[in-house]
């Protein structure tokens, strides 16, 4: 039975747990991450933005993804992908990277906003379709020590855990390290990003066996013209993994890269 002294403390507990969020959101009410008007749900796109929010949905290049106008038929490669074919066996994107998403990804990078990182999980989820159905490791591309710990956290490792509790796929962190420090990809073309990468990466100590013989889906925030996923992509085929698939979060479409 339970003492005066434990049910005040129990009281004290349960006021706090039921009024703190209420005075938080009161104090700092939610706001969308791309227009910054104000929300019902935090960390969550308001109902304009998300109308205008291109999903990145079939029909698509069934190797890297980018949208078809129309159907092509099962299989249907990309003019990119017909001319060179791209390193990883799959990729799929959630969202065109755009100005309505584009403060989604930066709010996450630079503002600390971690919050975003389960819901940008769940977009995650929803485009891996069946990126997960045989996948042995979630991948995130590392970022340097040097930029971590300025940043104090990588927003590709905060999405991976994310989306690993929706999926049911681990998590393996120390698969890709990235061991040179390079320029701000930013403005760059894709053969200066792809020179600027030269042995940026590597396969993690010890990692090669956990990773020879499975399904990989390394995962990212963001993918442009494409440069830095490829780069991770061949640096893991040197470990001989069974495949390795691509998700981000956003992509730039091919005409705008």
């Amino acid at each position: 039975m339970l003492s005066a002294r434990q049910w005040i403390g129990n009281g004290k507990r349960l006021l706090k747990d039921s009024l703190a969020p209420l005075l938080l959101d009161s104090m700092f009410p939610p706001h969308c991450p791309s227009c910054r008007m104000e929300t019902d749900i935090p960390h969550t796109l308001c109902a304009e933005c998300f109308s205008k929010t291109r999903f990145l949905t079939a029909p698509f290049c069934a190797c890297c993804g980018h949208p078809f106008p129309y159907a092509m038929g099962d299989n249907a490669l990309c003019a990119k992908c017909l001319e060179r074919l791209p390193p990883y066996d799959r990729a799929r994107s959630a969202l065109r990277y755009d100005e309505i998403t584009r403060p989604l990804v930066t709010r996450l990078k630079y503002a600390d906003q971690t919050g975003l990182a389960p819901y940008g999980a769940r977009l995650l989820y929803r485009a891996g379709g069946e990126l997960f159905e045989d996948a042995d490791w979630l991948i995130p591309v590392p970022m340097h020590w040097r930029r971590l710990a300025k940043r104090r956290f990588n927003q590709s490792a905060l999405l991976a855990r994310a989306l690993s509790k929706l999926c049911g796929v681990n998590v393996l962190p120390q698969g890709l390290r990235r061991v040179r420090a390079t320029t701000p990809q930013a403005g760059l073309s894709y053969r200066r990003r792809q020179a600027n990468l030269r042995r940026a990466f590597a396969v993690g100590p010890g990692m090669e066996s956990l990773i020879q013989e499975r399904h990989i889906v390394l995962i990212d925030d963001v993918m442009t013209t494409g440069a830095t996923i490829e780069a991770c992509v061949k640096t893991l085929r040197k470990a001989n993994p069974a495949t390795v698939s691509v998700l981000t979060l956003t992509r730039r479409l091919l005409e705008e890269t």
